[in-house]
């Protein structure tokens, strides 16, 4: 099996290709507990999705981890700081939402 490396952390990934066309790196190895399902078109290009009750996993795919969900060398997101101010023209919602605590 060919993979390549992630830059972050240099472990062995497998990239896919989605539903969208776009590259998307998991983890090498199989993994029952994983969400994307792995498998090979026609041509030989390893592709992936999310299996739904729709569309579940097929015999011929096989479930593996994101590598975005377990590379240790990515850096964690920064907090975005709210402004203390909120520019002239913007609502903050979070003061008008309803309280739903206790409803039914």
């Amino acid at each position: 099996m060919t993979s390549s490396y992630c830059a972050d952390c240099r472990r062995p990934v497998l990239w896919t290709i989605t539903a969208a066309g776009r590259r998307f790196a998991v983890d090498p190895d199989p993994d029952p507990g994983g969400n994307t399902a792995v498998y090979r078109d026609g041509t030989g290009t390893r592709r992936s999705r999310r299996p739904s009750d729709e569309l579940p996993l097929m015999s011929y795919e096989r479930l593996h981890i994101p590598h975005i969900a377990t590379c240790p060398g990515r850096p964690a997101p920064l907090p975005q700081p709210r402004p203390a101010v909120l520019p002239q023209g913007v609502a903050d919602f979070g003061a008008y939402q309803r309280k739903t605590k206790g409803r039914s």
